[in-house]
């Protein structure tokens, strides 16, 4: 086999499409690979440059790569879709992200390590439980509501509206019950809450990026740490108008 410059692979839960080309942009590599299979063939594999798109598998998937020596780039999947010819299927994707690498304008997503990996979970785990909260407010004061029973806006007025709702004694056994139910969901959710925050402001107090942005007005700790967390090397930008494109 002539000596691979670059892998172009396509990746899905158990399988792996591979494209490789030699030093005059040749096709000489072709291969449909388990992912037990990949572990035996990498090592043996001349160490050239290896793109994906980026995706959870194809970052950790990255690293193991980095490990192996490869030079590994993420492709965004929409900079690879000019380069996919005819219709849609996993050679042609590997085949078109061996060629979005070759371009000398391409831009690359930056391997996250295992720590960003972390930290990010962190984040998702507070936007989560954040989701959860409001639609349990939410569902507390409409169902709350039905019976004629309101309150003023605010989070921290629900406790208030489930103590009065417990009080009322003209109201059905089963619906305070079943607001009981909702006022220990909604009590246990404000606790993990308030642990992954502080956590979070933990990882913010010991960052010195993120304590800078947070002396920025309009940005505080929790929007520094998911702009740390998230946002790729800023040398990536040539501007900041594209820095805020990316933002959306």
């Amino acid at each position: 086999m002539n000596q691979i410059i670059r892998i172009g692979m396509d990746t899905s839960k158990h399988f792996f499409q591979l494209h490789g080309v030699d030093t005059a942009e040749r096709p000489v590599l072709r291969r449909k690979l388990r992912r037990k299979e990949m572990a035996g063939f990498l090592p043996s594999c001349h160490r050239p440059r290896s793109g994906w798109r980026p995706a959870v598998r194809r970052i950790t998937g990255g690293r193991v790569l980095r490990e192996l020596g490869h030079t590994v780039k993420l492709i965004a999947p929409q900079h690879v879709k000019p380069y996919i010819k005819r219709n849609k299927n996993d050679g042609r994707d590997a085949e078109g992200i061996c060629e979005a690498m070759s371009r000398p304008t391409m831009q690359f997503v930056p391997v996250k390590t295992e720590e960003q990996q972390a930290a990010l979970m962190l984040v998702g785990m507070r936007e989560r439980l954040v989701a959860r909260r409001t639609q349990l407010s939410n569902a507390i004061r409409g169902y709350a509501a039905e019976f004629g029973l309101t309150a003023a806006k605010g989070l921290d007025k629900i406790e208030p509206l489930l103590a009065k709702i417990a009080a009322d004694e003209a109201l059905p056994v089963l619906a305070r019950d079943l607001f009981a139910m909702h006022g220990r969901e909604y009590v246990q959710l404000q606790a993990e809450l308030k642990k992954i925050e502080a956590r979070l402001m933990a990882w913010h107090r010991a960052n010195t990026d993120s304590r800078r942005l947070a002396q920025i007005p309009g940005i505080g700790p929790v929007v520094a740490t998911t702009l740390v967390m998230k946002a790729p090397d800023p040398r990536l930008f040539p501007s900041g108008r594209h820095f805020a494109a990316w933002i959306g």
